[in-house]
């Protein structure tokens, strides 16, 4: 896994994405302290998000929504 800043990431774009798809991990760093903020990773390594738990109502309850559900920001505000 190499670490590399953002002026670093811009300037070698194209060879970091050569080394993702070969399958390496990317870290991006920011700033003075050179702070880590992302992880760059092949696809076929990502995982995607985490399900969210229910808390309190985790394994005693579900929530689904159907893929053809939509509402407009104002119509989810003024309910």
């Amino acid at each position: 896994m190499q670490t590399m800043t953002v002026s670093q990431f811009k300037s070698h774009f194209s060879e970091v994405l050569d080394r993702i798809q070969q399958g390496e991990d990317v870290v991006i760093s920011y700033g003075k302290k050179k702070e880590k903020i992302a992880v760059l990773v092949p696809f076929a390594n990502y995982d995607g998000k985490p399900k969210r738990t229910l808390g309190l109502l985790a394994g005693k309850a579900s929530f689904s929504m159907a893929a053809d559900f939509k509402i407009t920001d104002d119509e989810l505000l003024f309910l």
